[in-house]
């Protein structure tokens, strides 16, 4: 039997069926293919979802001694968590419930015979790209006074844009 490794993520305050949406996509899939999935969705369940990914990638090379290039996601389930129940107060005294629902994910990784090839290069962003994103662009009073020349504006703008009516 080939060694697996599991990881778990409780109480994620996703509903579990936005978490199945881009979990059940996974299954099957090489452990850089899957990274590479998540890493072009724009859901939100997708960032938890690399997350957990790397964290069982992590325990398998470094606790299960796993070779990283032959690892495939073999099992992936969501459960649903507890819900918090909250009220939403509406017209004539009224209330309306609202369920903000939890998941349970659960990722099982197995080593396969072969390894395959790779069909993406994930590379982690360097310091450089860090610090651009979170570089703050200030402007000095100097920059702000100074007037910039616009271009001139041509044809139908033009004319429907004047500052004097005709």
């Amino acid at each position: 039997m080939t060694k697996t490794q599991t990881a778990k993520i409780n109480f994620l305050h996703i509903a579990p069926r936005k978490m199945r949406l881009i979990a059940s996509t996974l299954k099957g899939l090489s452990v850089t293919e899957a990274e590479a999935q998540l890493l072009l969705r724009p859901q939100r369940a997708a960032r938890a979802l690399i997350n957990l990914l790397r964290s069982a990638v992590a325990n398998a090379a470094n606790n299960a001694k796993l070779n990283r290039d032959k690892l495939v996601v073999v099992n992936i389930k969501v459960d649903q968590g507890p819900m918090i129940k909250r009220f939403l107060p509406r017209a004539m005294g009224r209330a309306t419930p609202i369920q903000k629902k939890m998941s349970h994910v659960t990722i099982v990784l197995a080593e396969s015979e072969k390894i395959k090839a790779s069909r993406f290069v994930i590379s982690p962003p360097t310091k450089k790209e860090k610090k651009a994103k979170t570089k703050k662009v200030v402007s000095s009073p100097k920059t702000a006074t100074r007037e910039i020349p616009k271009k001139e504006r041509s044809g139908f703008f033009k004319k429907m844009f004047r500052r004097k009516s005709v």
